[in-house]
């Protein structure tokens, strides 16, 4: 990436016009920058990266109702609509929510991405219930910090894998069960679970199965693609052909073990935001941040998160 001079955003009727005061960074930055997503997201280059904010709305569109200038907020922008590692964003009203009162913009810019994710792949998608046993694979990374503390507070039995040195931090966050992915495979350590939120290669796809009860769902947010998500997306004939052959091997796997897989690509979406806001501020879930970069250091900001030893998030300071 290359830092330059962009024209101001054009403010639509629905948008907000957000002075971005701090952008999380994802690796799905990084795969989109190298073109991996380029079938299902084809942006054209040169773009402007960055899916976390938080800010304050420095103008509003004509139709907007629920914000006003001055008012601190956070978002994940919609898909065809990111750049948050710039100054200035127009979002959609629908997609922002009010920024949780606790947090610093730094800490607020770290969640919409990854509570989106795991509010949407556990209660949505995985509808975790009290008493429930789900394992959230990759505990101490951005989704896993998040998602461990959500199903906590949903009353489930959290499992994680984890490396030696982040075994302390999964535990504070509430993981009941640890394996220690270097020592030991998960697929010999746990059974019985409702649901798996699986966030690692295909090797860990086809072990998460096992480690399932029967009428158990795995989620996954690392592919491959199936049909559902080819007809929510509206692909074309080719492309919903591919998704179906991609993920032929684990939807067949899943159906002779009496468990279902779905693959999750995460959507904005601003009421969603207001109740992961409303548990950060009652105390329910904290933020993990690894580190701050600043705005002119985005480029080793990306390059840190893709070594994968992030322990939680990573922030770029805007302002």
């Amino acid at each position: 990436m290359r830092a330059g001079e962009m024209a101001d955003p054009l403010v639509r009727e629905d948008d907000v016009l957000v002075q971005v005061h701090a952008a999380g960074v994802n690796l799905l930055d990084s795969k989109i920058r190298r073109g991996e997503f380029r079938q299902i997201l084809p942006y054209r280059v040169p773009l402007v990266l960055g899916h976390d904010v938080a800010g304050v709305v420095e103008r509003v569109g004509a139709r907007v109702t629920r914000f006003r200038p001055g008012d601190e907020i956070y978002a994940r922008p919609a898909d065809h609509r990111i750049g948050t590692f710039a100054e200035l964003i127009a979002l959609q009203e629908k997609d922002v929510a009010l920024k949780p009162q606790k947090l610093t913009m730094e800490e607020a810019a770290s969640m919409p991405l990854v509570g989106l994710t795991a509010w949407q792949a556990l209660v949505e998608r995985g509808q975790l219930k009290q008493g429930h046993k789900v394992f959230i694979q990759a505990g101490s990374g951005g989704v896993g910090t998040f998602a461990i503390q959500l199903a906590k507070h949903l009353g489930a039995t959290v499992a994680t894998t984890t490396s030696p040195s982040n075994i302390d931090l999964v535990r504070r966050l509430g993981a009941d069960v640890v394996v220690d992915y270097k020592k030991d495979d998960f697929e010999t350590k746990l059974s019985d679970y409702d649901l798996v939120l699986h966030s690692q290669g295909g090797k860990a796809l086809e072990k998460s199965l096992h480690v399932l009860r029967a009428g158990g769902r795995l989620v996954s947010i690392s592919g491959p693609p199936d049909p559902a998500f080819a007809k929510e997306i509206g692909a074309s004939w080719f492309l919903k052909l591919a998704m179906r052959l991609l993920s032929a091997g684990v939807r067949r796997k899943a159906k002779s073990r009496d468990t279902t897989f779905s693959f999750l690509f995460m959507k904005a979406d601003g009421a969603q935001l207001e109740h992961i806001a409303a548990l950060v501020d009652a105390g329910h879930i904290l933020p993990v941040v690894d580190r701050v970069f600043p705005f002119e250091s985005t480029n080793e900001a990306l390059a840190y998160v893709e070594t994968g030893r992030a322990k939680g998030k990573v922030v770029v300071k805007v302002k």
